[in-house]
């Protein structure tokens, strides 16, 4: 090479390097996009955590991206007549635990007795979908919302629902945090496609907020969304909060985790924390079977049995735990104190409660499809390009296979609210409110009903009822104040307070008439879970005359 080809080859590789460096400094600073619909954000307006970056220093956290890639799908192929299923150290699995004995395969299992095989549990706490993918096991558990992280790719059947999750999951922040909507602009802690990050999505997007994935506590966050930073887990979640908390740092404000370190937290935060809610009343955390695709095409009389005999002791523990308490402690390396703790975070579902799961339509609260499409829509199509229906998974022919034989045709479905206060739902702060537009004739009270909108702002609403056992809904109505000073110049202020007092009782009766349209379309809703009150037009919502005529919807959940 020339000596004057040496300096222009000098010359271009120094560009190219400063360029890259460049490009690495400026991602930290690229506002990321909100997973849900959002208002856009200029760069401009991110605001960047106050404090040091000690957090983020001492804490793993994990640059999130779309769920992994599985494995090509392999039968899955018993040996010596034994059927492997890798479950957790959770109580929701407890009705498997107790008909088989424990975790090993033998002789006296419910199992061997009235299937024919045996059955060995495993237990792991890392994610197994890759091995059940591989054809390593029969069968293993999840929840509903992380079928829908994987997709089309995930090749497994899910025959029926193992329980609900009442407890184990919550939500802890700041003291001076009361309701979902005060997490706008602010970074939360918790682990990525998890139970955990689908919880937080869920309740973020019932309160109309969206949400963004950071790279870390120390990047700029957005202040119109959730934004939610990631570990490997969610223990790990909530040890970095309470970090964050005790050193006086500002970069965490919150943490989604699991029980017992929801408790731990809280109490070694001595008051600086809270828990804004768990879902002991909020059936959005499903724990499901899902069984390799292969084994269950083959051999459907074993999926069938494997889920007889689950629902038959799910059913007998909630009659009566007491006698099963030492399988379930020994199985999972628990005291009996333990399991009597952890079995009242869960509700184990029977076979009418399972048909009801299956059976539901896709907006019918509390069901598989409905849960599934939540999830879809709270993740929303970056991390799910192409999604795929409820029924890619379903397979209920094991469930109408037990209801048409009859063995289990005593059990009653029964999910009842879980209270640890004797605080009606309204008397304590909202969960969180939503300002919803409904359509009413003009100058009238009436709700245009030939509005697609109206109806789906109904069903929404009807939604969040269904989905939590004891819930109350208070529909604040509000009208326009546009016309006020008008008024004060028309007629002072005696006309000021005049019209006032109409703004009160058309605003009443606009939340009453949404009430009315509530239980005219849903007649199962008690009339008890639904309060109305006027504002008039005291509390505007800004100068949009549009936004001011409006019904907000405040949802109390049971505690």
């Amino acid at each position: 090479m020339t000596k004057l080809g040496k300096i222009v080859f000098t010359i271009v590789v120094l560009l190219l390097a400063g360029f890259a460096v460049m490009r690495m400094l400026g991602k930290k600073d690229t506002p990321p996009p909100a997973t849900s619909s959002a208002t856009p954000v200029d760069a401009a307006e991110m605001v960047a955590p106050d404090g040091d970056s000690s957090i983020a220093a001492e804490y793993d956290f994990i640059a999130p991206g779309k769920a992994p890639q599985l494995p090509s799908p392999r039968p899955y192929t018993p040996q010596d007549n034994t059927i492997v299923l890798n479950l957790s150290d959770y109580a929701g699995y407890a009705g498997l635990i107790v008909a088989n004995g424990g975790l090993e395969p033998n002789d006296n299992s419910w199992f061997t007795k009235n299937g024919g095989f045996k059955l060995k549990i495993t237990l792991s706490e890392e994610d197994s979908w890759a091995d059940l993918q591989d054809g390593k096991y029969a069968a293993t558990a999840t929840t509903v919302d992380v079928l829908s992280n994987y997709g089309r790719q995930w090749q497994g059947v899910v025959p029926a629902q193992v329980s609900w999750s009442r407890g184990a999951d919550g939500i802890i922040v700041k003291k001076d945090i009361k309701r979902v909507n005060d997490l706008k602009g602010k970074t939360i802690a918790t682990s990525p496609f998890s139970e955990a990050e689908f919880f937080i999505r869920y309740l973020a997007q019932e309160a109309g907020l969206p949400v963004v994935r950071l790279d870390g506590p120390e990047q700029s966050r957005n202040p119109e969304a959730v934004n939610l930073v990631f570990l490997e887990d969610a223990f790990e979640a909530g040890d970095a909060f309470l970090a964050d908390l005790k050193s006086g740092g500002t970069q965490l404000d919150g943490c989604v985790t699991w029980a017992p370190k929801t408790t731990e937290v809280v109490t070694a935060s001595e008051g600086a924390a809270r828990q804004l809610i768990d879902n002991r009343n909020l059936l959005v955390i499903a724990d499901i079977l899902v069984f390799n695709k292969g084994f269950a095409q083959a051999r459907p009389e074993v999926v069938q049995k494997i889920v007889e005999g689950m629902l038959l002791h799910n059913d007998r523990i909630r009659a009566n735990p007491e006698p099963h308490l030492k399988t379930i402690a020994d199985g999972l390396k628990w005291s009996v104190e333990d399991a009597r703790e952890e079995l009242a975070k869960v509700h184990l579902s029977n076979l009418p409660e399972n048909l009801a799961f299956f059976r539901g339509a896709i907006d019918e609260a509390g069901s598989f499809a409905s849960v599934f499409q939540i999830a879809n829509l709270a993740y929303g199509a970056e991390l799910q390009p192409s999604p795929v229906a409820a029924t890619y998974f379903a397979d209920t022919k094991a469930l109408e296979a037990i209801a048409a034989g009859g063995t289990l045709s005593s059990q009653v479905a029964s999910i009842q609210p879980i209270k640890t206060t004797d605080q009606a739902p309204i008397e304590q702060d909202p969960l969180l409110t939503r300002d919803i537009r409904f359509y009413f004739l003009p100058n009238s009270a009436e709700l245009d009903m030939d509005n697609k909108e109206n109806h789906d702002f109904l069903s929404n609403v009807n939604h969040l009822l269904g989905v939590s056992p004891g819930s109350m809904i208070l529909m604040r109505g509000h009208v326009d104040d546009a016309q006020k000073e008008t008024f004060r110049t028309q007629g002072g202020e005696s006309l000021v307070r005049k019209m006032a007092l109409k703004a009160m009782e058309l605003s009443t009766q606009r939340a009453e008439e949404v009430k009315r349209r509530l239980l005219e379309k849903y007649p199962s809703i008690k009339t008890d879970r639904l309060e109305v009150i006027g504002r008039g037009w005291e509390e505007p919502a800004g100068r949009d005359s549009e936004l001011n005529r409006r019904v907000e919807v405040q949802w109390f959940t049971v505690e």
